[in-house]
């Protein structure tokens, strides 16, 4: 596909509001496509309602939770509540995107599809949870007030294309997340929920790549530059979360999410299917844009492969502590 947009002048004038004019009939090509695919789905479905039981409080009968209540594993219930406080900053997220991308035309009907779509994401998890008793629901709650008082900006909020970049590996990210917290959980139950809301982050993750194929072809050194900014810097949405430096620690050990993963199975996939290292008449800033891509990734892959070396001597370790 090429696009041509004459009308728009040189390349070196693009600014957002001419990237979000000249994308909106992509954006409404995409949007068409995701209503055909994706299926609707009912959260109180994947609920184990006849688990549930009172908590303390307005209930005389109410049981406290207790570690030994939980089905899941311990590093389910750290991934668990990272996760369900990451979903939990829903109306910041669509703030920032519908500040970005607009409330109009095919834009804004994606922005508020996508916000439905993600909120059926937190009634579940939640649900799931307090149903299950899998997490301590108090320190769950106190967790969520703290994070969502502190308030959510994204690193990417000063561009447009910047945001489209993120959110196509951010996507990817988040349903590597919730896939591998589901078969880390031990409980099968949660692993399907969290497969449901995993297959919802894919097709999501398709739109944002697609759209980010179409910026390419569009403003190829821009672009890049944009997806050299993303790669370099990214963070999870979740990085304000109170302890989250910690549980990112176990979520790395625990195999649910880590430098080999984000580099194998995010960053490398959209990369390749983009084709980022192979295009070519590039301007100066995006030809640099493209070199130091390709040196920062590289030396992600060394340090992944470190990681991988300690997670080994780890396992060896406490195998031959549980074998003595």
């Amino acid at each position: 596909m090429t696009i041509t947009s004459p009308h728009l002048g040189s390349p070196s004038a693009w600014t957002d509001a001419r990237l979000l004019f000249a994308l909106e009939e992509v954006v409404e090509t995409e949007l068409n496509r995701h209503l055909k695919v994706a299926k609707d789905w009912m959260p109180h479905e994947y609920v184990p309602w006849s688990d549930g039981r009172n908590f303390p409080g307005l209930f005389e009968d109410g049981e406290a939770w207790g570690t030994e209540q939980s089905k899941v594993t311990d590093i389910g219930r750290v991934a668990l509540v990272v996760n369900l406080l990451t979903e939990d900053n829903l109306p910041s997220y669509h703030h920032e995107i519908a500040s970005l991308f607009g409330r109009d035309g095919a834009w804004g009907t994606w922005v508020h599809r996508w916000t439905a779509e993600e909120g059926r994401h937190g009634i579940v998890m939640r649900d799931y949870l307090l149903a299950s008793r899998a997490v301590d629901p108090d320190a769950l709650e106190r967790f969520r007030m703290s994070h969502m008082s502190e308030g959510f900006e994204s690193d990417n909020r000063h561009s447009m294309l910047h945001s489209v970049a993120y959110v196509a590996f951010q996507e990817l990210a988040t349903r590597i997340s919730h896939r591998n917290t589901g078969h880390q959980s031990g409980d099968p139950v949660c692993d399907r929920m969290l497969a449901r809301i995993a297959t919802d982050e894919n097709l999501h993750m398709v739109f944002y790549r697609n759209l980010l194929k179409a910026a390419f072809e569009l403003a190829p050194d821009l672009t890049m530059q944009a997806v050299r900014d993303v790669v370099v810097d990214f963070r999870m949405p979740g990085h304000g979360i109170p302890g989250f430096e910690r549980a990112a620690a176990q979520m790395a050990i625990g195999e649910v999410y880590n430098l080999r993963i984000h580099h194998d199975d995010v960053l490398q996939p959209v990369l390749r299917f983009l084709k980022v290292m192979e295009i070519d008449g590039l301007g100066p800033e995006g030809l640099k844009a493209q070199e130091e891509l390709g040196v920062f990734m590289g030396g992600l892959d060394s340090e992944a492969a470190k990681f991988d070396e300690r997670l080994a001597a780890r396992k060896a370790r406490m195998a031959a502590r549980a074998a003595g």
